[in-house]
C-alpha cells in the first residue's frame, strides 16, 4: 500500500544539532523543475555521478529549502536562505548526506506495507518440486588426520 501525504504544507527537518530546515514536500513537480536546473545543464558531458548528485542534490535544496535556523556566516551572524548559502550547506558533507537521505530519499522511495513474502501455511518449501534423489546410505567422506 502506497500512503499519500496530501498535505502540501512545509515541514521543518531536524538536519543536524543546531540545525533545522523549512523544507517544501517533494513533489514531482519540485523533482521536474530541479531536473531543469542551469547547474545541472552546465556540467559537462560525461561528468561523474558524485557531481550529478552534487548538482541534483543542490538544484532540489534550492527549490526546497525555504527557511532555516542555525545557519550563520563566519562570525555567527544568522543568514537569510540564499541559493549561494544553500550551496554552501550542502557543500558541508555531514548536511549533504543528511539532506539526501533524511529529505530525498525519503520521498523518493515508496512506503510499502507488507512488502515481504508470507511465509507459506506449511513451511518455506511447500509447493518446491525435489530435484535430487533422495540420499540411500551416507556419502564416504575423506580420512581425517
Amino acid at each position: 500500500m502506497i500512503r499519500l501525504n496530501l498535505s502540501s504544507q512545509p515541514e521543518w527537518l531536524d538536519l543536524a544539532p543546531g540545525l533545522r530546515l523549512k523544507l517544501a514536500p517533494l513533489t514531482t513537480a519540485l523533482m521536474v523543475a530541479a531536473r531543469a536546473d542551469r547547474g545541472l545543464a552546465a556540467l559537462p558531458e560525461g561528468a561523474a555521478q558524485e557531481e550529478l548528485a552534487l548538482a541534483m542534490a543542490k538544484a532540489v535544496a534550492r527549490l526546497a529549502i525555504l527557511d532555516w535556523e542555525g545557519v550563520g556566516d563566519e562570525t555567527g551572524t544568522p543568514r537569510t536562505v540564499t541559493p549561494e548559502g544553500i550551496d554552501a550547506l550542502l557543500d558541508i558533507w555531514p548536511v549533504f548526506e543528511a539532506f539526501q537521505t533524511r529529505y530525498v530519499a525519503r520521498g523518493l522511495i515508496l512506503d510499502a506495507e507488507k512488502n515481504g513474502s508470507a511465509p507459506s501455511p506449511t513451511g518455506p518449501s511447500v509447493g518446491a518440486k525435489a530435484i535430487a534423489p533422495p540420499a540411500t546410505a551416507p556419502a564416504p567422506t575423506a580420512p581425517q588426520d
